[in-house]
């Protein structure tokens, strides 16, 4: 990533240069655990930073899933511990914290990471530990056979899932697409989906302009943009920079000429700048309290939440923290206890359903197989109460004929 104050660049170089410290732990073995003591796991995740309130999100449902395992017992008689590291969206200061989780620690499984390029740190950290980690964070890369491991869960969706399902409810054959891109893996990847969605469907780029992370003025973008003359844009982009970018695209008049649409439409953005800026905006998600009416695991997730979190609705990042907590322990409960290979050949197995239908992860690479959101943004006038931002426009079930191909991430078929 570009700098932005004290954020230094996060690109796939840094990312796995952030783990030469730890080159010397890395060689050492995996150490063993007594089978009697309490389960850990690691959660590292950017509490500092332009993410964090995603990342808070992530840490309350986390939380929850850990709670509704210890209340009716633990696994296999143990309690399990979250142990809660902030990796300040930084790829060293995460390998570097997730080393300490491992080896000081003793933690049994890392879940977390909040942006495409620290979760490979991660990654790269645990897969030569032989640890087991859930990522929770979007990215195509991680499915890829370079980057994948046996110990390497994803259970976010990834960029070519949700622009594929965001691309066929905004585009028709003959729109024409501009895209405003956030230069860093995250940006790149959602362009890449992008593309290749409106390629299928015969809609036409007529330019991208890249941006860097954490930019405050977008006021050099806005004209540019509009003189492409496109009839949708595209905003790929995350956190902050999400809010930032649409708010000053409405105030140059952008939505008079033009349909905004984002890979990933964020709840937190939403609240931080009001209805008014956000109407008619859509975008992809994995979750929405609002699918209570539809799924029964939505509304006891929703109901657990509220219970915790006093009447708070959870958000759609913060499910991500209690899937991807909650998958990995249903696994352990399956396998009777932490054995990393018995907990591995436990995920590869587990259906499981604990927000919004039923998901697996996929045999080749360890995507979560699952139901794609696509949102638009309601007006203050359509709203019932403070927390019906939007309306559900498409809600597709999963399948792995949405992912990429096995073949195409390089895994032996």
């Amino acid at each position: 990533m570009p700098k932005s104050g004290s954020t230094p660049k996060i690109t796939r170089r840094t990312a796995l240069a952030g783990l030469s410290a730890g080159a010397a732990l890395l060689a050492m073995p995996r150490l063993g655990r007594a089978a009697d003591e309490t389960i850990r796991i690691g959660f590292p995740t950017p509490l500092t930073g332009p993410f964090a309130a995603e990342a808070r999100d992530q840490v309350k449902c986390a939380e929850l899933a850990v709670k509704l395992v210890n209340d009716k017992g633990g696994i296999a008689d143990r309690k399990v511990e979250l142990l809660v590291r902030d990796d300040k969206l930084n790829a060293g200061e995460a390998a570097t914290r997730t080393l300490e989780l491992i080896e000081k620690d003793k933690v049994h499984a890392v879940v977390g990471a909040l942006s495409s390029a620290v979760q490979l740190a991660v990654n790269e950290v645990t897969r030569a530990r032989g640890v087991i980690y859930v990522s929770i964070s979007q990215s195509d890369t991680i499915n890829e056979a370079k980057d994948f491991s046996k110990y390497t869960f994803h259970e976010a969706l990834n960029p070519h899932m949700t622009t594929s399902a965001v691309a066929r409810q905004t585009l028709k054959k003959g729109m024409k697409v501009a895209h405003l891109v956030a230069d860093y893996a995250y940006g790149h990847e959602m362009l890449r989906g992008f593309k290749r969605a409106q390629a299928a469907i015969g809609a036409d780029s007529v330019g991208e302009i890249l941006h860097p992370f954490g930019a405050a003025d977008y006021s050099t973008f806005m004209p540019r943009l509009m003189s492409m003359r496109p009839d949708v844009l595209c905003i790929s982009n995350f956190g902050r920079d999400q809010a930032n970018a649409i708010k000053q695209a409405v105030d140059f008049g952008v939505k008079q000429q033009m349909k905004i649409v984002v890979p990933v439409i964020l709840h937190n953005q939403r609240l931080a700048v009001g209805p008014d800026v956000f109407e008619g905006v859509v975008g992809g998600a994995n979750y929405y309290w609002g699918l209570e009416t539809q799924s029964k695991s939505a509304a006891a997730f929703n109901t657990a939440f509220k219970a915790a979190n006093g009447g708070a609705i959870p958000t759609d990042y913060g499910a991500y923290g209690y899937s991807g907590v909650g998958s990995l322990l249903a696994a352990m409960q399956a396998a009777g206890g932490t054995d990393t290979d018995k907990v591995v050949v436990a995920l590869e197995k587990l259906q499981y359903d604990l927000t919004k239908g039923p998901q697996h992860y996929r045999k080749c690479d360890h995507q979560s197989v699952q139901s794609v959101l696509v949102l638009e943004s309601k007006k203050k006038s359509a709203m019932a109460n403070e927390n019906d931002l939007f309306a559900i426009l498409a809600n597709d079930a999963g399948a792995d004929d949405m992912l990429r191909s096995c073949s195409e991430l390089g895994h032996a078929t």
